[in-house]
């Protein structure tokens, strides 16, 4: 147990509303998966915050909404372009290609980001009965390099997937972080912009689980609810999901803890960026923190400190900050810090 982590926004616990929340909704007695007055009227609420015109559902992991989001919207013979960096191209263990059977399609980027440039040169073979025909561009808002979309970006990305017969799905396990940082609202950011199918994530922001699948094409996502059923995404006791989302959307708690997160990210950039040594590598936007530390910094500083090493061969890690991460925290480390430095 670490007294202070810098390794993922998921190492942090609940907030206490959404530990209250899950307390109230653990009375008596109310009908499974997803049929409790609590359940429909919040996915009713989540509806109505990204702009109406719209069909959400509750899954349990940030994986297990973005197979559903996938593979609601095509076949086996389809592809999916992705950043190289993206999470399901990574960190999900080929989930997308063993649920879908269809192919990830990854291109590199210098900072996680897709441009219509960047993904226009992938389209030349498209219609060859020989290949895997182009579906769906995933994004992730923020990106997995704490990078940001802006509006014009993401309106450009979806006119573009449009143009080619193709679909727009935003990865938002940081979706708050994002809008936050952007300054707007979620609507805004997702059906505004001409997305097709989003998350919005809670467990990276002071849940303890589940996410949000929203889609702008019902049309298109009508056999959602067996999808998610096969792929072990239907939570029985939904009303602990449903209970969570409540605390997280009332006051927009959601937006107090993603700026809370984002605000420690950018002091921790700004104290770090006054230290000759290290290199910040990225621009921070939101709670995700890239550096080059000198190399014989990180071993002692992770005995202290957890947080994971981003690029081995240039030394880069990757720092995050969490809705609970407090000034004090950033004063530990960056004193630890100075004082391996002088040592």
């Amino acid at each position: 147990m670490y007294n202070i982590s810098f390794g993922s926004d998921n190492h942090s616990g609940m907030h206490a509303k959404v530990m209250d929340a899950l307390a109230q909704a653990n009375t008596g007695y109310c009908p499974a998966y997803g049929d409790d007055p609590l359940t429909l009227k919040v996915l009713q609420d989540i509806e109505t915050l990204f702009g109406g015109d719209c069909e959400a559902w509750f899954v349990i992991t940030g994986t297990g909404a973005n197979i559903l989001c996938l593979q609601s919207l095509m076949h086996s013979f389809h592809a999916v372009i992705c950043a190289a960096t993206s999470h399901i191209n990574v960190d999900e263990c080929g989930a997308v290609q063993k649920f879908t059977q269809a192919r990830l399609n990854p291109i590199e980027t210098p900072d996680g980001k897709l441009t219509p440039a960047l993904i226009a040169p992938r389209l030349l073979g498209d219609r060859d009965q020989h290949h895997s025909q182009f579906k769906i561009i995933s994004i992730s808002q923020s990106t997995e390099y704490g990078t940001l979309y802006t509006l014009a970006e993401l309106s450009d990305l979806a006119d573009f997937a449009h143009k080619h017969n193709m679909l727009l799905h935003i990865d938002g396990a940081r979706l708050a972080n994002a809008a936050v940082a952007l300054n707007c609202t979620l609507k805004e950011m997702t059906k505004d912009i001409g997305a097709d199918i989003v998350s919005f994530g809670g467990t990276k922001n002071g849940m303890l689980f589940g996410e949000a699948i929203i889609s702008f094409r019902p049309e298109l996502t009508a056999d959602m609810r067996f999808y998610r059923k096969q792929a072990s995404q239907l939570f029985s006791k939904m009303r602990f999901i449903a209970a969570q989302f409540e605390a997280y959307l009332a006051g927009d708690l959601w937006k107090t803890n993603a700026l809370q997160a984002n605000n420690m990210a950018a002091l921790l950039a700004k104290r770090l960026g006054e230290l000759p040594a290290i290199t910040i590598t990225q621009e921070v936007f939101v709670n995700a923190l890239f550096a080059i530390l000198p190399e014989p910094l990180i071993a002692p500083l992770q005995e202290k400190y957890l947080f994971y090493t981003w690029d081995e061969a240039r030394y880069e890690v990757r720092l995050m900050c969490s809705f609970n991460t407090q000034e004090e925290h950033i004063d530990d480390f960056i004193a630890t810090v100075k004082q391996l430095l002088k040592a």
